[in-house]
């Protein structure tokens, strides 16, 4: 786990990192970017999906998105390494923003990285039962406590905030955590109870 240590932290400054740049370029062109953010059912913004997970309203938006997206994309990249870490970011993103466009209010613009956080956060929780890892199942258990108030931003609210992002993003962090769960090799299995017979 230690040789994981730094490429995930490298990992997780530099997408950090990225979206402060983005954010910083956002401003100076005046909102150019927010373009990019997802306009339910219009059949061009389902192009937007994957792009408005890296765009933000403002740097206050992104500095509440900063810190639990480095926390928890840290420890899931620790933990099942960065190659299982982008394959479940990526369908988070998918189930986040597809969950978006499906069902967000009319003329309604969508963006940030916390359809990210949530899915994370769901991946985390769950991991430790679909990898059968009592260490992870402990992780889940801390992320929980530390960070188990934002399922009340999954649920339905008239505040502006989309919480369709953070309820598809956690369905897609709880369901990256089955499909991309590590599966015993087959030597392992081939080996279980194997030996002299007779």
């Amino acid at each position: 786990m230690r040789s994981r240590a730094m490429p995930a932290l490298c990992l997780m400054l530099g997408w950090v990192a990225l979206l402060w740049l983005l954010e910083g370029v956002d401003t100076v062109t005046g909102g150019a970017l927010d373009t990019f953010g997802i306009q339910p059912r219009e059949p061009a913004e389902l192009l937007d999906v994957v792009p408005a997970a890296f765009l933000h309203f403002g740097f206050a938006h992104l500095a509440a998105n900063t810190l639990p997206l480095l926390v928890l994309g840290f420890v899931a990249a620790l933990r099942a390494g960065i190659g299982r870490l982008l394959a479940v970011a990526l369908l988070i993103i998918l189930a986040s923003g597809l969950g978006v466009w499906f069902t967000a209010a009319p003329d309604s613009n969508t963006a940030g990285a916390s359809g990210v956080v949530f899915g994370l956060f769901g991946y985390l929780l769950v991991r430790g039962f679909t990898e059968r890892s009592p260490l992870d199942i402990g992780i889940g258990l801390v992320i929980g406590a530390l960070y188990g108030s934002i399922l009340w931003g999954a649920l339905p609210a008239d505040n502006g905030i989309s919480w369709q992002g953070h309820l598809f993003g956690l369905i897609g962090g709880v369901a990256a955590a089955f499909a991309f769960r590590e599966r015993p090799r087959r030597d392992q299995l081939s080996g279980a109870g194997a030996g002299p017979v007779g």
